[in-house]
């Protein structure tokens, strides 16, 4: 599956009581399917996805592919703490109709899990038996634990194994692992246009399939740095920012794809302040708020997470006020 492009990882929409709002993750999912991102992650960290229970996931994995359109690739976020539970949500998300799964880091019992071994052995278990293909996710500030770039090598040559998502934000990582992974050669079929192509496209409207050269697709998640990572090799982004400006984000997406650079050096001089504050500082509370004044359904999150005080939300919308959806 060709994963370029910008991939917002939606929030979960809540009632004020907490119960998950689902007609509001309609109305997101709707939404952002007009818009020119990639495809959209669901239950990612910032879908708040360790904060619903099992039933709730998968409803919201239900619910969310549902709405969205059949030409937007669909990562479902199935990482748990075992490796049993992680293939049980994969394959839940396989039967709903996902493209990818974005498995996580399990992180908690942190002297077994900085063994390389043990990582090692838990990808595998999962990809060797997930009938859907495996996007690693390492997101060392809500983990504590960094995958190490030595493992993301070994396990890139994995049959089913087609990418990362990596929110450590580190360019001299980012360049290890894209040297690193340079041999792994691999081919996606795409649309006439090189887009990417679902199963849930109908195929009598695609004029002509292709195929596309992909390899090892490594993906980013720090916003504020998207155009400098992208110019280090990575390929698209899951990027929280793009939650509330998904446009914004794939203005730079566009711009670097086309060789402009310059171009790109200002789209993201643009949103940079923003996104570092809003994306990666405030965080989820901070996105869902941002969320809320372009557009979206943001609303209040769930406990322990708490919504933004007056005087932070002022602060949003002065940083928001330029940059519309």
């Amino acid at each position: 599956m060709l994963l370029h492009g910008i991939f917002p990882p939606i929030t979960t929409p809540f009632y004020p009581g907490g119960e998950v709002y689902y007609k509001k993750l309609e109305y997101n999912v709707e939404r952002y399917s007009r818009t020119p991102i990639a495809g959209l992650v669901i239950l990612g960290s910032t879908g708040e996805a360790i904060l619903l229970n099992e039933q709730e996931r998968r409803d919201v994995l239900k619910c969310a592919r549902e709405n969205a359109a059949p030409e937007k690739v669909l990562l479902a976020g199935t990482g748990n703490e075992s490796a049993a539970e992680t293939l049980r949500l994969t394959e839940c998300a396989a039967e709903l109709g996902y493209d990818v799964a974005m498995v996580r880091t399990p992180h908690y019992y942190k002297s077994q899990i900085e063994r390389p071994e043990n990582m090692l052995a838990f990808y595998r278990f999962v990809a060797d038996r997930s009938p859907l293909p495996v996007l690693l996710y390492n997101f060392p500030q809500a983990t504590a634990y960094d995958l190490p770039a030595e493992v993301v090598i070994a396990l890139a040559g994995h049959p089913n194994i087609i990418g990362l998502k990596e929110s450590s934000g580190s360019l001299e990582k980012l360049q290890r692992m894209v040297e690193g992974t340079k041999h792994v050669k691999r081919t996606v079929k795409v649309t006439e246009t090189f887009q990417a192509l679902t199963p849930r496209m109908k195929l009598e409207s695609v004029m002509k399939v292709r195929e596309k050269e992909a390899g090892f697709q490594i993906l980013v998640g720090a916003a504020q740095k998207f155009h400098e990572l992208l110019q280090a090799g990575a390929v698209g982004g899951i990027l929280s920012f793009a939650d509330p400006a998904p446009t914004a984000m794939y203005e730079i997406y566009a711009a670097w794809k086309d060789g402009d650079t310059k171009l790109a050096h200002e789209k993201q001089q643009r949103v940079v302040t923003a996104a570092s504050r809003v994306g990666g500082d405030l965080s989820i509370p901070g996105i869902k708020y941002a969320c809320d004044l372009n557009g979206y359904y943001g609303g209040p999150v769930r406990l322990p997470l708490l919504s933004l005080t007056a005087e932070v939300r002022a602060e949003v919308e002065r940083l928001m006020a330029d940059i519309k959806n």
